[in-house]
């Protein structure tokens, strides 16, 4: 066992000696290598020279750093450009996935330019490499910065280019991951090919163990995807435009089918890795963290309804993990088929957030939150506050009876809160304060309840419309100091 041991910390410290020159940053001091060859020395006399060579090499390597691993500026130009074009893409988080580091692997998924940030489920921020293989495109989509027909910088990264971007990315500690899109050049396979190529080369030869989501091209083949998800941990494909007729209006070159066939290669891919796993425990992950998808909110003349029956279908199948909404920005101004916005649609964005939320985690079916008679979200109040204000007739309710599942339609109690209130009532009754402890928004919820010492009047005594009107927002009105000596001069 300790021969065992002392083999696996030699080659930490080759590993080590190789790397030196990036990853030396992320080290204290030499006494980590110190230790390392003493404790060899001790079990393993017969390569003692070879550890002494090693040392020297890392010492050379620690020496020439700055010369070593430079990027070309070419390259950075390019990237430059690259991640300007890839920041519309917001479906770009890295949550869903553990992939803990090995010996002789680079990186792991556990805790400038193109750099962006994303969370992960238990609320760490990781740096991701956002950038597009090449913002060069055939088709003219009339709501795309990069559409064929723009007059714009275009740039195009080479396989080996990005791979080795990435790698030095992250041994500065830059980055925790690679989200990869790219503009359609010459066809989609080829594209796909290419994009599958960056991933398949930093898992292969580089031995990269960090995150890497890939934007699957609309077209592509099923082979390249099912390629593609042996090495991604994330695939997506963008919906974009959630009518296909209103797609056509401003991407005549594509089609939901195209979009359709990949997610759908996803999915299966997927479920025979599972299936798969069951009867083999090393066989090949495919995916892990799933795929997801993005729509954009306002370009065209879809109602919120629209978006989210859309949204709900998607999440039904088993491999959807998230369906993000980007609120259209006004890029191509010139085009008569897009709307003049003079700023993207953000609380509408956010509401829809709001709404999706409400689907994965509260429990709430799509008709509830639209219907006919409400086909778009209020922009004044959250979709749970706006439900709970249009049924006053379930309220109020008594939170040390009613189940979990009523707590978590109540304005202000969240799924922690709910999770905790079920949990405490157990032993004694819960009033006010101890609901303000828990972490319940009484500014919302004390109209919705009651409880054993809960003084006010609830939605039924003061109207929903009295309710809404005392938890709208405020007009800021700016507070004037009484003291201060106020000069009126016309203006």
């Amino acid at each position: 066992m300790e021969n065992d041991a002392c083999e696996s910390l030699f080659f930490r410290l080759l590993f080590f000696a190789e790397d030196a020159p990036h990853i030396f940053p992320r080290a204290s001091s030499f006494l980590y290598i110190e230790r390392l060859i003493v404790l060899f020395i001790k079990n393993k006399m017969r390569v003692i020279w070879f550890i002494i060579t090693q040392a020297f090499r890392l010492k050379s390597y620690i020496c020439d750093s700055n010369q070593i691993g430079s990027m070309n500026e070419n390259v950075l130009a390019k990237l430059k450009i690259l991640a300007e074009s890839a920041k519309y893409d917001v479906s770009c988080a890295s949550s869903g996935t553990m992939r803990s580091n090995k010996p002789g692997m680079l990186g792991n998924t556990v805790g400038g330019w193109g750099i962006c940030h994303s969370f992960a489920e238990d609320g760490r921020c990781i740096s991701l490499l956002k950038v597009m293989l090449t913002n060069y495109c055939i088709y003219d989509c009339a709501y795309c910065i990069n559409r064929r027909s723009n007059d714009l910088p275009r740039a195009t990264l080479s396989v080996s280019e990005l791979v080795e971007l990435t790698i030095e990315f992250y041994r500065r500690n830059y980055i925790e991951g690679l989200f990869l899109s790219s503009g359609v050049v010459r066809s989609p396979d080829y594209t796909m090919e290419r994009l599958v190529r960056v991933a398949k080369d930093l898992r292969q030869v580089h031995r990269f163990n960090g995150y890497i989501h890939l934007k699957s091209i609309p077209g592509a083949s099923r082979e390249l995807v099912n390629e593609a998800g042996l090495y991604a941990d994330r695939l997506s494909v963008n919906v974009e435009i959630p009518k296909e007729e209103n797609l056509k209006l401003l991407a005549p070159e594509k089609d939901h089918k195209s979009v359709y066939a990949p997610m759908r290669y996803i999915q299966q891919g997927v479920l025979e890795s599972s299936e798969e796993r069951k009867k083999h425990r090393h066989a090949p992950r495919f995916a892990p963290a799933g795929q997801s998808t993005q729509m954009i909110v306002g370009a065209t003349a879809e109602t919120d309804k629209d978006i989210l029956y859309l949204s709900s279908a998607l999440y039904k199948g088993p491999t959807m993990r998230r369906v993000y909404y980007s609120g259209y920005i006004s890029v191509n101004t010139y085009d008569k088929r897009l709307p003049a916005l003079k700023q993207p649609p953000l609380v509408r964005e956010n509401r829809l957030y709001q709404a999706d939320w409400l689907m994965r985690f509260y429990q709430f079916k799509v008709e509830e939150i639209v219907d006919d008679a409400y086909p778009d979200l209020d922009l004044e109040v959250d979709p749970k506050l706006s439900w709970a204000l249009r049924h006053p007739e379930q309220f109020p309710i008594d939170v040390n009876k009613v189940d979990y599942e009523m707590l978590l339609r109540v304005p202000g109690i969240g799924v922690k809160s709910a999770r905790l209130i079920v949990a405490s009532r157990r032993f004694s009754k819960i009033g006010f304060y101890q609901l303000k402890k828990i972490g319940v928004v009484m500014k919302k919820a004390q109209y919705f309840i009651t409880c054993c010492e809960l003084p006010m009047r609830t939605v039924n005594e003061l109207t929903p419309q009295g309710v809404r009107s005392l938890l709208l927002p405020k007009p800021n009105k700016k507070k004037v100091d009484e003291r201060q000596l106020m000069l009126d001069f016309g203006e």
